[in-house]
């Protein structure tokens, strides 16, 4: 049978219309909103933003906007695995293309067949099949935004390979572990702990216990208060302002350490290559200080007191205030500062050393 023309001119606008829609649909961002009770709430997703959030009630609510033109092939999957209720952003692909992401970029980790990664993957510890994700050059183009409503006293882990991971107001036990995204938190209260293989970590006004790691970026810590503040970098600066707390630890293997109004009993900064300058408002009962390449400045209070042990391998050793000398000579410095209550142990490879008295 042979159509007329008005016919196949329907027949074509018809066909038109369904490639349009499928193509308009494909690219329409999804949204879809998930409950998870449990006490501990694992979510993993490999390529957006993630924002942290409080929440009522007590179960966590995740609300997934899904994009990109082929966002219609992601798959959200929920149930335990482990201890953990898990919600999963399943990517069926092992090529991943984000173009929001920084130019040229690209990066590699591992994925479990049920979605799951982290943990240190960026290291190469766990197993699975290797899924590349880069700025362009091709493969599955899409990525998952997620918002997170945390109820009070909840502990909720977050996987996020590739994007942004933004944390407010949150009271709980918060972990947020990344592949190449940075982390920026603030006014969180109970524990915050972030693992980081390449990427910024800023935190603002935290109460409690926070353990930031990164393997490749800088850190800055600012308004923090609690038991212990404790910073791990492999390579970056890491810079600590008004922190009150019983601890503070920050180690970094390549890069300078900046710590200002610091109030803590027990403090230990530790740096391969760097300087250090550490700024403490009241009498602290342990500080060590070791850098293997850097020069360090030590400012502390007028009542400050200390058995002091100060050792540099090149580089000169300046002290403005008064010390009973046990031992004095141009690069290994030992005696008694004030009531020598505490403890101040400082030593550098090359660089020199000054301790200073802030009034």
């Amino acid at each position: 049978m042979i159509r007329s023309d008005t016919q196949t001119r329907r027949t074509l606008a018809a066909i038109t219309a369904a490639i349009a829609f499928s193509a308009f649909s494909i690219t329409l961002t999804q949204a879809q909103s998930y409950e998870l009770s449990g006490r501990h709430v694992a979510i993993y997703n490999l390529v957006g933003q993630v924002n942290v959030q409080p929440a009522r009630g007590s179960a966590v609510t995740v609300d997934v906007n899904i994009g990109g033109p082929d966002g219609g092939e992601l798959a959200i999957e929920t149930g335990g695995i482990g201890n953990a209720e898990t919600l999963r952003v399943i990517y069926p692909d092992d090529r991943i293309t984000f173009s929001e992401w920084g130019r040229n970029s690209r990066t590699e980790l591992r994925v479990r067949d049920d979605g799951t990664f982290g943990d240190g993957d960026w290291r190469g510890r766990i197993r699975g099949d290797r899924v590349t994700i880069s700025s362009r050059g091709g493969g599955l183009e899409a990525y998952a935004d997620l918002t997170i409503a945390v109820p009070s006293g909840q502990r909720v882990s977050v996987y996020l390979a590739v994007g942004e991971a933004i944390v407010e107001n949150v009271d709980g036990e918060i972990r947020i572990d990344t592949h190449s995204a940075p982390v920026y938190a603030s006014g969180t209260r109970g524990s915050l702990y972030v693992d980081v293989g390449s990427g910024e970590v800023e935190v603002r006004d935290a109460e409690g216990e926070v353990d930031l790691d990164t393997g490749s970026g800088s850190v800055d810590a600012m308004n923090v208060s609690g038991n212990l503040l404790h910073i791990d970098t492999g390579s970056g600066t890491v810079t600590a302002d008004a922190v009150t707390v019983d601890e503070l630890h920050i180690d970094t293997g390549s890069g300078g350490i900046t710590a200002e109004r610091i109030s803590a009993p027990n403090i230990l900064l530790d740096t391969g290559s760097g300087s250090v300058e550490l700024e403490v408002t009241d009498n602290a009962e342990n500080i060590e200080i070791d850098t293997g390449s850097g020069g360090v400045r030590v400012t502390v209070p007028e009542s400050f007191g200390a058995r002091v042990d100060i050792d540099t391998g090149s580089g000169g050793i300046e002290m403005d205030m008064p010390i009973t000398m046990r031992r004095w000579q141009r690069d290994h410095v030992q005696g008694t500062i004030g009531d020598g209550g505490g403890r101040l142990l400082v030593d550098t490879g090359s660089g020199s050393i000054r301790i200073l008295s802030g009034g």
